[in-house]
């Protein structure tokens, strides 16, 4: 039976037949022995997903002080239904990522098409004939808990299975360069245990050339040089592994503007990209409790912050959203908790602030749910069958990736609790973890396992239209700080909506002007960490009350 993989436009691309793997090597031998004519390093990039496409992009792109390709890429995955469709699309020139950095899209096809340094393939014969392997095979930290990290595990199987292969078909010089966030101690005791072994069966004496460095990429406007322009750290397993990995990487990316970081072994590199992101997401979970203060007391934390970042030692600190998604900051402390139990062998319990940041961060957003319940109480109106929108489903400004949105937890607790969800994304055509749910991200861990009445979610549509999304809306949360959603006016969404209905800021973008407006009329506005809203509210009642009486007055004067 034929097997297709389908790209997220609708396209079918059938699955290689077992023929067409020696046919496909036959390719990638004659295009390899054309650039190692060039003088050119043969680079293959295991895995074109989020990092692993734009990563083969900028290696590819890569030139020497002539400006002459140094580097021929392959970009390698697995012809599973799921991903295969990313291949042909890479070799058409088209990115197999969504993309809001202009530069990507050029890049490629310039790769792809002209330079002729970037191609896709599904074989892993391709590995045979590689100087360098990078490996962006994606390693998950899988939550049996809503709220409890420590109930989890990281999901090795996929890059234990990538480097078993790698091992198999490398020549012994070929360096391997892990770039994935992986649990701190796996290149040197998982991954080089791993290839050791294989090369020992293979008759190999040598030991494998391993190194790590860790990626920092950022989706969005700036989606090639959070890549390209951007610090990086790295370390290898022997002194040789690490000459070619500084080697490498200053001939791929801008290490004169932003110097590398060479560390002494990878266990140090690896656990410098699990603190940095459990840094970040600490100091984003410590202004939960504190937004949550603000609520209560007739605060406005956004005016609070601000006041604080003027103050240069405190600049960098975040309002923190309706929770903290992204596919690193929600998992990376729970990769560094799995490995000092199941890697290193610790049996204590020594981690205490990371956990919490992850479950405060986890479970902030369904605060929404319970804002947006309250506020259309305060309307006379209940939240079951209510018509709510949400403003944006990615989980950060002007990109479009979903993954671990604040968002989705919003949608899923409002459906659980009776509410009827649209969404509008100007970034988002597909909302995957839900027009998918029963077997994304896994089959097994979809969040739809944590809520009830979420079948009906599979039919989610992401509006393009605001306005369509809008009429008839009995709530309006704005999620995402979207640049799109930033200048909306209270009039235009009233009228349009069709009537006075609750609106929800969650993330500091309605301003005081706005929020009066708002109340003006005749909605309700409730807000993370915005407390004020209350005065303000409380203002309007006030002046209504005064004009009232005012023209109780005038009308009593008339009279007389």
């Amino acid at each position: 039976m034929k097997q297709y993989s389908i790209s997220p436009d609708g396209e079918k691309f059938q699955l290689p037949d077992p023929e067409e793997y020696a046919r496909e090597f036959e390719r990638l031998k004659n295009i390899v022995h054309d650039q190692r004519d060039k003088g050119r390093e043969i680079v293959v990039v295991m895995g074109i997903g989020f990092v692993g496409a734009v990563m083969a992009a900028v290696v590819a792109d890569s030139e020497d002080e002539n400006g002459n390709p140094v580097k021929f890429v392959i970009g390698m995955q697995r012809p599973s239904t799921r991903s295969y469709w990313k291949i042909p699309l890479l070799n058409r020139g088209l990115p197999p990522v969504q993309a809001e950095d202009p530069e990507v899209l050029p890049m490629i096809r310039r790769c792809v098409k002209e330079k002729k340094t970037l191609t896709a393939t599904f074989t892993y014969d391709a590995l045979k004939l590689a100087d360098v392997v990078v490996v962006d095979v994606q390693c998950d930290y899988l939550k049996e808990s809503l709220g409890d990290v420590k109930n989890g595990q990281a999901d090795m199987a996929a890059l234990e299975i990538s480097l078993e292969i790698i091992a198999e078909h490398i020549t012994p010089d070929t360096l391997v360069l892990i770039e994935t966030t992986v649990a701190p101690g796996t290149t040197e005791q998982v991954a080089y245990p791993i290839m050791r072994k294989v090369f020992r069966k293979r008759g190999i004496e040598s030991d494998p050339l391993l190194a790590h460095s860790f990626e920092r990429v950022m989706p969005g406007k700036h989606y090639v040089a959070s890549i390209r322009d951007f610090w990086r750290v790295c370390s290898g397993t022997n002194e040789e592994a690490t000459r070619r990995v500084k080697k490498f990487l200053e001939e791929v990316i801008n290490t004169d503007e932003y110097p590398l970081t060479v560390l002494n072994r990878p266990i140090e590199s690896e656990t410098a990209k699990i603190v940095e992101n459990s840094f970040r997401a600490t100091i984003l979970a410590f202004l939960d409790e504190w937004s949550l203060f603000a609520e209560r007391n007739g605060v406005d934390l956004i005016k609070v912050l601000e006041a604080i970042k003027v103050r240069p030692t405190h600049s960098n600190i975040i309002f923190p959203g309706p929770g903290i998604g992204g596919y690193c900051l929600p998992k990376d402390g729970g990769l560094g908790m799995w490995a000092y139990r199941h890697i290193h062998g610790f049996e204590d319990d020594i981690f205490k602030v990371t956990p919490l940041a992850i479950n405060i961060n986890d479970t902030r957003s369904l605060h929404v749910a319970q804002l947006t319940r309250d506020a259309l109480r305060n309307m006379s109106r209940p939240l079951a069958a209510a018509e709510i929108l949400i403003l944006g489903a990615s989980y950060r400004e002007d990109v479009g990736d979903t993954r671990y949105s604040g968002s989705e937890l919003i949608v899923r607790r409002l459906t659980e609790m009776g509410a009827e969800l649209r969404v509008h994304d100007p970034y988002v055509q597909h909302w995957w973890e839900f027009e998918k749910q029963d077997e994304y991200p896994s089959p097994t861990h979809s969040l739809k396992r944590f809520f009830r009445n979420q079948d009906k979610l599979a039919d989610l549509h992401v509006e393009q239209d605001l306005s369509q999304a809008l009429h008839g809306s009995d709530a309006v949360i704005f999620a995402v700080r979207h640049k799109h959603y930033l200048d909306l006016d209270p009039d235009k969404v009233v009228e349009t909506a069709g009537a006075p209905l609750a609106v929800i800021d969650c993330f500091g973008i309605l301003d005081d002007a706005k929020i009066k407006r708002y109340f003006e009329l005749g909605c309700e506005v409730k807000g993370l960490g915005r407390g004020h809203v209350k005065r303000i509210k409380d203002q309007v009642r006030d002046e209504r009350e005064e004009m009232l009486l005012a023209l109780s007055a005038k009308h009593k004067a008339d009279l007389s």
